[in-house]
């Protein structure tokens, strides 16, 4: 138990390397979000878009690019945050008292733990929240017949029919990426406003030529009464343009954990494999495990560092690994992708590979 107990050592650790991981990362956030405003600015002026919405834009998505930017920052403030006790000869003197370099990169690590807990809560309450609204938003800017409204789904006006569709998945093809509305319901109008007809489809999907509805109960409306018949599925002439409603679904990777497991039992239960949203689920699953792992593996380049350079290369050397971890993370879960390797697997192996580039580094020279 004494083993686990703070100590003044971890005090002292653990204030620089916080002060250097919050002060990257307000950084790197800040820098994404000036760029992303940037870009918004182009859009103004259209279907009523104005910098205000621009701004409103940016603020709604911050905490999701909080979220995306942690990894980053805790590598590149725990080199810093370690670097800083270098430059002042206290890591030196840590080295002398006895401490290995395990201990103290276990003390930066255990800071970046404690972030970490805050920052999964965020990524799983505010980051969905402001990129549903931030979503919104962009879809009508791109068509004004279309809009999101919450738990209702996604509604829509064309002609005299008003659409709503609970939930639209995003789909992968051999050949392009879809989507797919679920539990769709289609109201047909008169032109004074009463109900003629009610068409209720589980999915409704796009083949290139027009919409095709599956599993459809339809019900109309005349003097007489209400007459409902069943087919298993329909041709649906309608304007709604696929590639916006493409763009109204929000990315798997921002979506909460609930969110994504509920798509992956829908999948599931028809028979589909669920595809983008099981990668997702794993990733944002193993994003704690990935992120200490990739600081744990950092900390040796700041020892290094205790004669042979300073603060420019601790930062090019933790740039360095993030891009690298990056193109690593990518290519394996595109390799799991490709020979039906597990999704969970797939993003659990490069955690463990440098969980065992860890364990050399230290068994041997720790």
């Amino acid at each position: 138990m004494s083993a686990l107990r703070i100590k003044r050592v971890d005090w002292l650790i653990g204030g620089s390397v916080l002060g250097a991981v919050l002060m990257v990362w307000l950084v790197l956030t800040g820098l994404d979000a000036v760029i992303q405003f940037v870009r918004q600015l182009g859009s103004v002026g259209r279907n009523g878009y104005t910098i205000t919405n621009a701004m409103v834009y940016v603020l709604v998505t911050v905490p999701r690019r909080l979220y995306e930017m942690f990894g980053n920052a805790a590598l590149i403030g725990g080199l810093l945050g370690l670097g800083g006790l270098a430059g002042t000869g206290e890591l030196t003197a840590l080295r002398a008292c006895g401490l290995s370099k395990l201990r103290i990169a276990a003390s930066a690590t255990g800071v970046v733990a404690v972030l970490l807990a805050g920052v999964v809560l965020l990524g799983e309450t505010a980051a969905p929240w402001g990129d549903q609204r931030a979503q919104a938003m962009q879809l009508k800017l791109k068509a004004s017949n279309l809009g999101l409204a919450g738990n209702t789904g996604l509604w829509a006006r064309d002609g005299e029919r008003i659409i709503n569709a609970k939930a639209a998945l995003a789909r992968q093809t051999a050949t392009h990426a879809s989507v797919q509305l679920a539990d769709v319901r289609v109201f047909t109008l008169t032109p004074d406003g009463r109900l003629l007809r009610f068409d209720w489809a589980r999915t409704a999907e796009h083949d290139g030529q027009s919409w095709v509805l599956s599993q459809v109960r339809s019900s109309t409306l005349d003097e007489s009464g209400v007459h409902t018949s069943g087919q298993p599925s329909m041709r649906w002439s309608s304007s709604l343009d696929p590639r916006i409603l493409e763009q109204s679904v929000i990315h798997p990777e921002y979506l909460p954990m609930r969110d994504l497991r509920r798509n992956m039992a829908y999948l599931e239960a028809n028979g589909e494999s669920p595809g983008v949203y099981a990668l997702a689920f794993w990733g944002r699953a193993l994003y704690p495990l990935n992120v200490l792992v990739l600081v744990l593996c950092a900390m040796p380049f700041a020892f290094g560092a205790l004669r042979s350079g300073g603060l420019g290369k601790r930062i090019f050397l933790g740039i360095l690994l993030a891009i690298g971890w990056y193109f690593l993370q990518k290519a394996m879960v595109s390799f799991g992708a490709v020979y039906g390797l597990s999704p969970f697997v797939a993003n659990l192996l490069p955690a463990l590979l440098l969980a065992l580039v860890a364990w050399v580094y230290f068994r041997r020279f720790g």
